[in-house]
């Protein structure tokens, strides 16, 4: 079986944790042994990943050296998908010793006329306190978007179309190297004049898995992040869990844009395209999600 994993942002940080590397080592450690390595000594596996804290950090601390313009949010996820897949990669090593792993950057086309652009949504960076987001909005040109119990620097999230190294991503996975590809969405790019350049903008991670998973027909596309399954109302004290559904039940429900709604229609739309199945769900539990055990499963019938 070929699965799909996208490891939500708790697989590095989890809420209110420090932007450090040794933390993001040691749970990266942890999310790896319990929910990567048991699945790829099954199966074959691809990983994507998010970056919203870490793109947000490397903004802040380009915007802090100023004797150059700040690098822009382009270069900035190419930057870092290759610390979060080495960060993975050397995870993975301890578990699976003997595998060929593989970190590829990897651009991602995105539509220039995507109205996405004029409306940013995908949150960045650190969580700031009401008072210091107040500053922040007054002394930049940032959109600041509520995020929990306090606010986060939001940025354009258009949606991805092409995922422009898709021919080397198969034969790397024909040769069955687990490969870490699309990190944070991957890099977004707009094709134009014969030529790429980057853009202002970050790309929703689960929208690009599973963009990624159907175009290298993959089995299962598992989502995977810090709650159990996804509810049918938030708070989940209000609401129940949500089992084996299909994507048109799935969709009968309201969810949130910046929280779950991205998981579930990633989650449907490669149901709807492909016949697969995917999982959503807490990252301890992937194993038991692929197995049809845990989580939320989408399939073709509930």
């Amino acid at each position: 079986m070929l699965v799909v994993m996208a490891l939500g942002g708790n697989a590095l940080l989890r809420r209110n944790e420090p932007l450090e590397a040794d933390v993001q080592r040691r749970n990266l450690l942890s999310a790896v042994a319990k929910s990567v390595a048991p699945i790829a000594r099954r199966h074959r596996v691809v990983i994507t990943h998010g970056n919203g804290p870490q793109i947000g950090l490397l903004a802040l601390q380009a915007a802090a050296y100023r004797d150059v313009r700040p690098y822009p949010l382009d270069v900035l996820g190419a930057e870092s998908e290759g610390m979060i897949g080495f960060l993975i990669e050397e995870a993975l090593a301890s578990e699976l010793p003997g595998r060929e792993i593989a970190t590829l950057i990897t651009q991602v086309e995105v539509d220039a006329a995507d109205p996405a652009f004029a409306n940013p949504t995908k949150p960045i960076g650190p969580v700031y306190a009401e008072a210091e987001a107040r500053r922040l909005a007054a002394q930049t040109s940032w959109t600041l978007v509520a995020d929990g119990r306090g606010y986060r620097r939001a940025v354009p999230s258009p949606a991805p179309k092409r995922i422009r190294e898709i021919n080397v991503i198969k034969l790397l996975v024909e040769s069955g190297i687990v490969l870490v590809c699309a990190g944070g969405g991957g890099i977004p790019v707009i094709a134009s004049d014969g030529g790429l350049h980057g853009v202002e903008a970050v790309i929703d991670k689960d929208h690009s898995a599973a963009l990624l998973a159907e175009e290298i027909r993959a089995d299962a596309l598992l989502l995977l992040t810090d709650v159990s399954a996804v509810w049918t109302r938030w708070p989940m004290s209000e609401g129940r869990p949500i089992g084996h559904t299909t994507p048109a039940e799935l969709r009968s429900f309201s969810f949130a844009p910046g929280s779950i709604g991205p998981k579930v229609e990633a989650a449907c739309r490669f149901v709807e395209r492909t016949g697969g199945t995917a999982g959503i769900g807490a990252i301890e539990q992937a194993e038991a999600i692929l197995d049809g055990a845990a989580g939320t499963i989408v399939g073709g019938t509930g």
